[in-house]
């Protein structure tokens, strides 16, 4: 395998990394449903949904709200293909693992035998349980992030009570991973402009290992002198925007319908 083949992967990673980005900021400029509410009323809203799906224990419930997620998805003009591929696809897979014995290491009626091991109908309806559970609250949380601006979601926060340290760290995190991600493209892009011929395996680990190092070393330097920079010119923690937050007749009637819908499936998830 040739160091450039390696340096290509890598560098197509950070730039699949920079697009999702990228679609969150246009999904969160489109018209849509949640868009034009105020972003503490989707904040507290969509939550307010996450809990619901927490408590319900019924299937039927949590079916119903991930419907729920969808429609509100659409509404938002939020694209079906992202949600497939960056939450259905993933939370199914990785929760599927976690399921999966619960199907046969939960006592019931058995539906199907393998050897000495057998199937149940409760051990199937729990693991389709978590898996939608997860699956619901996952949407809701992916939809919130794509139509609301990080800053937006930040202030809302603040608003709502979260300690200014918090959000100083959710803020210097956020802005910090974007900020290595384009410093270890560059430094692969540097690589790559100057890789002549093929390297084996452990030239391939040692270059990695090098890299790891030095680009180790820039983040400990940039960390200090991003901080500085935002420090020397004013930045407490506070969140500021040029724009204000204003509550309308539509945001309280939103918040209304938020809070009924998932008291109403709380209610029917018992």
């Amino acid at each position: 395998m040739s160091r450039t083949n390696f340096i290509e992967r890598t560098l197509n990673r950070f730039a699949r990394a920079m697009a999702k980005a990228l679609v969150s900021e246009r999904t969160a400029a489109k018209p849509g449903l949640l868009q034009a509410l105020d972003p503490r009323v989707r904040l507290i809203g969509l939550l307010v949904l996450v809990i619901s799906v927490i408590l319900c224990r019924r299937l039927e419930a949590i079916a119903a709200l991930w419907l729920l997620a969808v429609v509100i998805a659409i509404a938002s003009r939020v694209s079906m293909a992202t949600l497939a591929l960056r939450v259905w696809l993933l939370v199914f897979v990785f929760t599927g693992l976690i399921a999966f014995p619960a199907i046969f290491l939960t006592p019931g009626d058995a539906i199907l035998s393998f050897a000495n091991l057998s199937a149940s109908a409760q051990g199937l309806r729990t693991a389709a349980l978590l898996i939608l559970r997860v699956e619901t609250a996952a949407t809701l949380t992916t939809i919130l992030v794509l139509c609301t601006p990080w800053t937006h979601i930040l202030k809302s926060l603040r608003n709502l009570g979260v300690p200014v340290e918090v959000i100083a760290i959710l803020a210097m995190t956020h802005r910090y991973i974007f900020l290595l991600v384009d410093t270890a493209s560059q430094m692969f892009e540097a690589r790559q402009s100057r890789a002549i011929g093929r390297v084996n395996t452990s030239e391939q680990r040692n270059l990695t290992s090098r890299t790891a190092g030095v680009l180790l070393g820039k983040s400990i330097e940039l960390s200090h002198e991003v901080y500085a920079a935002m420090v020397s010119r004013g930045f407490r923690g506070e969140v500021r925007l040029l724009t204000d937050f204003r509550m309308r007749f539509r945001d309280y009637c939103a918040l209304a319908i938020f809070f009924c819908a998932a008291g109403f499936a709380v209610w029917m998830g018992r």
